[in-house]
């Protein structure tokens, strides 16, 4: 009989769970028809059965003319809210409140006439969002790598902020690096305490498992790093969205097994996945 561990902190976390109850709210009482901009969440099963509520996804407010606008909870640039008011159109506003606080950071930084850096994915809406309020001399760094002198010649205060999933291991790295280029350096840790202890929990899981699976949203930023750090200590562990892609081969050699999953990973996955890798092991 295999043994299944799953992780302590795992799952919804404050900021998914306050955009899909807000989602449920507006649902009642807002005006049809319902859009979000962007994927409301980066699970696809998710996003999937929002769209059956009738909420559509679309990717610019050129789609919409009329009913309310989701914001997702990755946040958005500050010129989405102003179109979409000139629009006439109503907002339901689901940025996640850690998110909200990095991009408040990034324009307090830039008021105090701070060089800001991002600290993150470039690619990645929370970032684009952030960096929409960093002023025009911001940038985003995803790698210490990417920090060289010429880059900071005539940088004497910089300001750091980070994306809200990054790990504290980077950001200590980069930072380390940008005290040898600057006279004042002002770092914000914005990453928020669910990523932080699900980043733990998981660390602790690979340790202590033969066997890793981390559920969650291929495009899920803070899924994908849960995943990199299980690997880093446990090479046998796997990223999954769904049970479907589970293979029983996997588990061969293992006789404990670890689950984690995303903060955009609803708990009925995490339970079907746990009932799919028991099957395999059933008399």
């Amino acid at each position: 009989m295999i043994e299944i561990v799953k992780a302590e902190n795992a799952g919804y976390c404050y900021g998914v769970e306050r955009a899909l109850r807000l989602v449920e709210e507006s649902l009642k009482k807002s005006p049809k028809p319902f859009y979000s901009l962007g994927p409301l969440i980066h699970n696809p099963q998710v996003v999937k059965e929002l769209r059956k509520k009738g909420i559509k996804d679309v990717n610019s407010l050129d789609e919409i003319d009329c009913g309310t606008v989701i914001i997702r909870s990755h946040g958005v640039k500050p010129s989405v809210f102003e179109i979409a008011k000139k629009k006439g159109l109503n907002i339901i506003d689901a940025t996640c409140p850690f998110v909200r606080k990095a991009q408040l950071v990034a324009a307090q930084l830039n008021e105090e006439g701070y060089k800001v850096v991002i600290i993150g994915e470039k690619t990645h809406p929370e970032v684009e969002g952030i960096l929409a309020y960093a002023g025009n001399n911001a940038f985003v760094i995803e790698t210490s790598r990417e920090i060289s002198k010429k880059k900071f010649a005539d940088a004497t205060r910089i300001g750091v902020v980070v994306q809200t999933t990054q790990c504290l291991e980077k950001l200590k790295r980069s930072v380390g690096k940008l005290l040898t280029f600057t006279l004042e350096l002002k770092v914000f840790n914005t990453i928020c305490s669910a990523t932080r202890k699900r980043q733990e929990s998981a660390r602790k899981l690979a340790s202590q498992t033969d066997l890793v699976i981390v559920i969650g949203g291929k495009n899920s930023a803070n899924t994908t790093r849960l995943f990199q750090i299980c690997r880093r200590i446990n090479p046998a562990t796997y990223h999954i969205e769904s049970p479907t892609e589970i293979q029983k081969s996997w588990f061969k050699r293992a006789k404990k097994v670890g689950i984690t999953a995303g903060a955009s990973t609803p708990n009925y996955l995490i339970n079907e996945v746990e009932n799919k890798i028991q099957s395999f092991f059933e008399p």
